[in-house]
C-alpha cells in the first residue's frame, strides 16, 4: 500500500472513530473511541512526512460514500450493533464490547490467554453440523409431507424430496461459501493493515492495545506494559491485533469449499431421512407414517444435541425440537391435503 493509501486510511478511521465516540453510550468507551481517533491523526501524520518526502502532494481528507454511509447508521444504531460494518471500515477496539465487566471476562495475562473466551466447545463445524442436519430434516420433512398430503403417488413424493433435498443443500452450500469467502477476505485485507501499521509504528499500535485495555478495565500502566509484551513475539503480535483490535478470531476462518462442502453434507444427511422410506420403495401409506417416525426421532435427537451448546437440558431440548419440527410437518401436511382435496 502507498504512502498516501496509508494516510488515508488513518484519516477516515479518525473521522469514524469520533463519530463511534459521539454515539456511544458508555463513557468510557466513548473515551477510547476519542483517543484512538487522535492515535489515527498522529499515525496519518507519520505518512504525511514520508509523502512530503517523496514530493507528493498531500490533498485535504474526504469521506468517502461508504463513511458517510457508516456514519447515517450510526444515527440509528449503536456502536455495538454495527461491530461488523466498522471492523470492515477499520475500526478498532470493537473487542471492547466483548469482555463486558471484567470480572465476567478476566483480563489476559499472556499471549496464550488472548481469545481463549472464544474458544467452545467442538468448535464452529460441529456447530454447523448439527444446525445444518436440522434445517435439512425440518425443510425437507415438511416439504414431503406437504406433498403426501396433496398427493398419493410415492413418485410424485419421492421428486419433491430429491428436488427439495438438492436446492437445499446447494443453497446452503452456495450461501456457506459466499459468506465464508467474504469473511477470509475481510481478515486478509484488515490483518494486511495491520502487519503495515505494525512495521511502522509499532509504539503506537502497542497504544492502541493498552487504550482498549484500559477500556475493559485495566490499569493503564498496567495495560501498557501487558500490551508491549504482547507484541514484542512477532510470531505472536498478529494474533493478539486480530483478536484484541479488530475483534476477529483468526481459529474460526476456514476454507469456503470446506465449508460449502461440509453444509451441503450437513444439509444433505438431514433432508435424506424423511425419504428413507420411500428410496427404500414403500408406498406412500406405509412411508408418510415411517417419515413421520423417523423424523420425530431425528429431531429429538437433534433438540438433545443442541444442548451441548446451549448449557439447558437435553431432554427438554429434544422435546422443544420435536415439537417445532413436528407442528410444521403437521401443517404442511393438512395444507397439502386442503390443496390436494381443492385441485383434486
Amino acid at each position: 500500500m502507498s504512502a498516501s493509501e496509508s494516510w488515508f486510511e488513518e484519516k477516515q478511521s479518525a473521522w469514524l472513530y469520533r463519530r463511534v465516540a459521539a454515539r456511544e453510550p458508555d463513557p468510557g468507551r466513548s473515551a477510547l473511541f476519542l483517543k484512538l481517533a487522535e492515535a489515527a491523526e498522529e499515525q496519518a501524520q507519520v505518512w504525511v512526512a514520508k509523502m512530503e518526502a517523496e514530493h507528493e502532494p498531500v490533498p485535504a481528507y474526504k469521506p468517502t460514500f461508504r463513511a458517510h454511509t457508516v456514519a447515517w447508521l450510526l444515527t440509528w444504531l449503536r456502536p455495538r450493533q454495527l461491530r461488523p460494518v466498522l471492523a470492515a471500515m477499520k475500526v478498532r477496539g470493537l473487542s471492547a464490547y466483548q469482555s463486558g465487566a471484567p470480572s465476567g471476562h478476566p483480563m489476559p495475562t499472556s499471549v496464550e490467554e488472548v481469545g481463549g473466551r472464544h474458544r467452545g466447545f467442538g468448535g464452529g463445524n460441529m456447530r454447523a453440523a448439527v444446525f445444518g442436519v436440522n434445517d435439512g430434516l425440518v425443510s425437507n420433512a415438511s416439504l414431503i409431507m406437504g406433498v403426501a398430503g396433496a398427493s398419493s403417488q410415492v413418485g410424485f413424493i419421492l421428486t419433491s424430496g430429491v428436488a427439495g433435498l438438492l436446492a437445499g443443500a446447494l443453497s446452503m452450500a452456495a450461501g456457506e461459501f459466499v459468506s465464508m469467502r467474504s469473511q477470509r477476505e475481510m481478515f486478509e485485507y484488515q490483518i494486511g493493515l495491520e502487519r503495515e501499521e505494525l512495521e511502522e509504528y509499532p509504539e503506537e499500535e502497542a497504544e492502541e492495545l493498552a487504550l482498549i485495555y484500559a477500556a475493559r478495565g485495566m490499569d493503564l500502566d498496567e495495560a501498557r506494559h501487558l500490551a508491549r509484551n504482547m507484541l514484542s513475539d512477532p510470531d505472536h503480535a498478529m494474533d493478539v491485533l486480530a483478536r484484541e483490535e479488530l475483534g476477529l478470531n483468526p481459529d474460526d476462518l476456514g476454507s469456503p469449499w470446506g465449508a460449502a462442502l461440509f453444509s451441503f453434507l450437513a444439509f444433505t444427511g438431514g433432508a435424506v431421512i424423511p425419504l428413507i422410506p420411500f428410496l427404500s420403495g414403500a408406498g406412500a401409506a406405509t412411508g408418510v407414517p415411517v417419515a413421520a417416525g423417523l423424523t420425530g426421532v431425528s429431531l429429538f435427537a437433534v433438540g438433545a444435541s443442541l444442548s451441548l451448546f446451549t448449557g439447558r437440558g437435553a431432554l427438554w431440548g429434544g422435546l422443544r425440537m420435536l415439537l417445532i419440527g413436528g407442528g410444521a410437518g403437521v401443517i404442511s401436511y393438512g395444507i397439502g391435503s386442503l390443496l390436494g382435496v381443492s385441485l383434486g
